[in-house]
């Protein structure tokens, strides 16, 4: 076995991302990283033990860092790379620092001018937009949305204009409710997907229109289990001119010569003049 020699490592952060599900989903870098590390911080050290003896790497170099303790772990392991040691830092699963605890140690460990060298690898957000098939070229990635059903709609309402794949992380015994708000909030229309447990054995990744998710979700409990990643589909782009142009126009139209009205509102709204210039013509029209 190549872990019998270690190699030294430069004195760094490294961000290791684990398996989400299946064990192999680990990189041969990762493994190398872990082995040679002078320590391991991690999540959840019962979780990345496991991990650890699964590979034979000894887990005693473990240490917490956890929401709770991040401040007073970051001032530990920033110490420790002064002092020429290198540390792997792992969460619970997938690439850490996002969604997830340990932004604050990675922004510790910049601010004491310190490097931090990514180790890739899974990640459930991007595992499931690889499978989803929805092919808008931007996505953007959300992550939880709040836990009560009026806050989580008014976040979505500001969601609802974007034209990208909107990417989501749910718990399963909210993925229901969540799924009727989407509906509620972006219509019918939409595709959504629902991969749910990816990489592990009960897998499923199901693309439907919103307006169907619902009774899906419903007509089998087993797929309200495991972690959630949802993605819908973008708005469409849409046709014609925004809402605030036309606002803008009218408004303008009430004080102002059309022809000034028009020039004032493209320049205010960024909306094409032309288009702006019939529009004020239809709207003199019904005025008269």
């Amino acid at each position: 076995m190549h872990h019998s020699h270690p190699q030294k490592l430069e004195a760094a952060l490294y961000v290791v991302a684990t398996p989400i599900g299946n064990l192999r989903d680990i990189t041969l870098r990762a493994l190398d990283v872990l082995t040679s590390a002078d320590a391991v911080a991690a999540e959840d050290t019962r979780n990345t033990s496991h991990l650890l003896s699964h590979h034979g790497i000894t887990a005693n170099k473990l240490m917490a860092v956890h929401q709770h303790n991040e401040r007073g772990a970051a001032d530990k392991i920033v110490a420790m790379l002064q002092a020429g040691q290198s540390v792997a830092f792992v969460s619970d699963a997938g690439t850490p620092a996002v969604s997830d605890p340990g932004a604050l140690l990675v922004q510790a460990v910049l601010a004491a001018g310190l490097r931090v060298i990514p180790i890739p690898g899974a990640s459930a957000a991007v595992a499931a937009l690889s499978a989803s098939g929805l092919a808008a070229p931007h996505f953007l990635f959300y992550g939880f949305l709040p836990n009560k059903s009026a806050a989580r709609r008014t976040a979505l309402q500001e969601l609802g204009a974007h034209p990208y794949t909107l990417v989501f992380y749910e718990a399963p015994h909210r993925i229901v409710e969540c799924v009727a708000d989407l509906h509620a909030v972006f219509g019918g229309e939409r595709r959504i997907v629902l991969a749910r447990e990816i990489t592990k054995l009960f897998e499923t990744i199901h693309a439907c229109r919103l307006d169907e998710a619902e009774a899906w979700l419903q007509s089998d409990s087993n797929q309200q289990r495991g972690e959630f990643v949802v993605l819908v589909s973008g708005a469409e782009p849409q046709q014609g001119l925004p809402a605030e142009a036309l606002a803008t126009l009218s408004l303008l139209l009430e004080e102002l010569p059309l022809k000034q009205a028009v020039q004032l509102a493209a320049k205010i709204s960024g909306a094409n003049r032309s288009e702006l210039y019939q529009q004020a013509l239809r709207m003199k029209e019904t005025a008269e």
